[in-house]
């Protein structure tokens, strides 16, 4: 067995099988990790600190560089790996800026489309039809890969259509929730875009559940998504103690109003 590594800071191990020699290699990808030697997140209401290496950092920028450009407030001036957490969350919120909901959510549709090849949906159809296995490796690559986004989490099984599998994610306190502090920001930002375009380009179905008394998550592979109006977050008032955007004379959050 042949080994790669991708490394930084600690996550997990991925095992592949290369076509054509039948060798098995085990892809190692770490990309961020806690500050705090114990590696548990902070209490709710205190910010976890991270440790963020390259690999972290060039996602960051990555996609921050591809916001900015819907940002209000215009493009910043900083090199390729000079932006950091706090500045990739200032993007997200200056795209909030003058825009409802839809169009929040149409940002970022835009901004993954931009970040992939040339027909990668249909390809990715092909790759990973809906089914369980597709389901479960979506699953494991989501913990290594997006743990410079939402922080460490972990696969879970789950129930779907009556059948158990492996292909839930549960995210331990969700990054981008914890710095944002904004429920809108949230549910518009990544919620229900990631959704969307895991079941609508990917033709994946992906539900993401937060929790916003811990600010955890859960993800599942494999099971559609409810509509908006049918979804708990859709009545999710805003996290008056933590959120510069709230709005605590209102009973929901007003950034999930259009």
């Amino acid at each position: 067995m042949a080994m790669v590594k991708l490394s930084c800071l600690p996550t997990s191990c991925i095992p592949a099988k290369r076509h054509g020699n039948g060798r098995h290699y085990r892809i190692t990808v770490k990309c961020a990790g806690i500050a705090d030697p114990s590696g548990i997140p902070a209490p709710m209401g205190q910010k976890t600190e991270y440790n963020d290496g390259w690999f972290a950092k060039g996602f960051m920028s990555l996609f921050a560089r591809k916001m900015e450009k819907f940002a209000n407030g215009g493009e910043s001036k900083r090199g390729f790996l000079d932006w950091d957490y706090e500045g990739f969350v200032d993007v997200s919120k200056r795209v909030m800026m003058g825009r409802n909901r839809e169009q929040q959510q149409e940002v970022v549709r835009e901004v993954l489309l931009s970040m992939l090849p040339p027909g990668a949906p249909a390809q990715f159809k092909k790759l990973f039809p809906p089914t369980k296995s597709a389901a479960e490796f979506n699953a494991a690559l989501t913990v290594p890969f997006f743990h410079w986004l939402v922080g460490p989490s972990e696969v879970i099984e789950v129930e779907v259509n009556g059948v158990k599998q492996r292909s839930g994610v549960r995210i331990t306190k969700c990054r981008y929730l914890e710095n944002s502090g904004c429920v809108g920001m949230c549910v518009n930002m990544c919620k229900i875009p990631t959704q969307d375009f895991f079941t609508n380009e990917f033709g994946l179905p992906l539900t993401m559940n937060p929790n916003f008394e811990d600010m955890s998550c859960e993800m599942i592979y494999g099971q559609p998504p409810p509509p908006f109006e049918e979804d708990p977050v859709s009545k999710q008032s805003c996290y008056a103690n933590f959120c510069s955007m709230a709005n605590p004379s209102s009973d929901i959050c007003h950034k999930l109003k259009n």
